[in-house]
């Protein structure tokens, strides 16, 4: 049995595994999916102050406070930077992991510093008292109508910290093997060159960047590659 720790991406919440969860259980495995503070289920809690550290600290704080060990540490988008993080805090907790159309730079990167121009400027031009708001669905590459509806009910506004503070990475993480999903068609911010540039071993799945939502069933059988 292999436990896998799944972290969703900005503005979501541990409800967007839903669908990938059922077949890594049904295959018997463990499944933990932590929410992250101030988003989904969580954004009760949320401050303008929430920055990544926060978000690291969850992860850390489900793999010490269960004390689970030889995971597969699953980060999609945003949480490719949190995870890598807490890989590189309790290295000796994760076995492998997992990048699902991930951000990931070196020690000191943030979301500001890789992000394109015009991802940058759009996130100045809508954030406001601290907070990002919920992009479109579709920019995701979710476009059924009922995913749609649930995705959107769903989704919280992002604290904008996350996204300019830098990675605190001691290099530990680089002992960590690590492979990388790149989901087709491919959007405007580079997920498979930064993948490519670390020299993980990639796959491509045509999914558009919300894979967990809109091919759940084929991103759980890439995840049980790993178990």
């Amino acid at each position: 049995m292999t436990t896998f720790v799944l972290v969703h991406g900005a503005w979501h919440g541990g409800w967007c595994w839903r669908d990938v969860v059922a077949p890594l259980r049904s295959a018997g495995h463990d499944v933990v999916v932590p929410t992250l503070l101030g988003l989904g289920e969580r954004a009760g809690e949320f401050r303008p102050d929430i920055g990544l550290r926060d978000h690291v600290d969850d992860v850390v704080g489900a793999l010490e406070g269960a004390d689970l060990r030889d995971v597969v540490l699953v980060g999609h988008s945003y949480a490719g930077l949190v995870v890598r993080e807490a890989a590189d805090r309790v290295p000796e907790r994760v076995a492998q992991l997992v990048l699902v159309d991930a951000w990931a730079g070196p020690d000191g990167a943030s979301i500001d510093s890789l992000a394109p121009e015009y991802f940058r400027s759009w996130v100045d031009s809508v954030s406001d008292g601290g907070a990002t708001p919920v992009p479109a669905a579709r920019t995701a590459g979710v476009t059924d109508p009922q995913q749609v509806a649930w995705v959107e009910a769903l989704m919280t506004p992002q604290p904008r910290r996350t996204f300019s503070d830098p990675t605190r990475l001691t290099g530990a993480v680089d002992a960590v093997p690590c492979r990388a999903v790149i989901c087709t068609p491919p959007g405007r911010i580079p997920f498979g060159a930064w993948a490519r540039g670390f020299g993980w071993p990639t796959v491509e799945l045509e999914s558009g960047h919300d894979a967990m939502i809109t091919a759940p069933g084929a991103l759980a059988g890439i995840l049980l590659e790993d178990a």
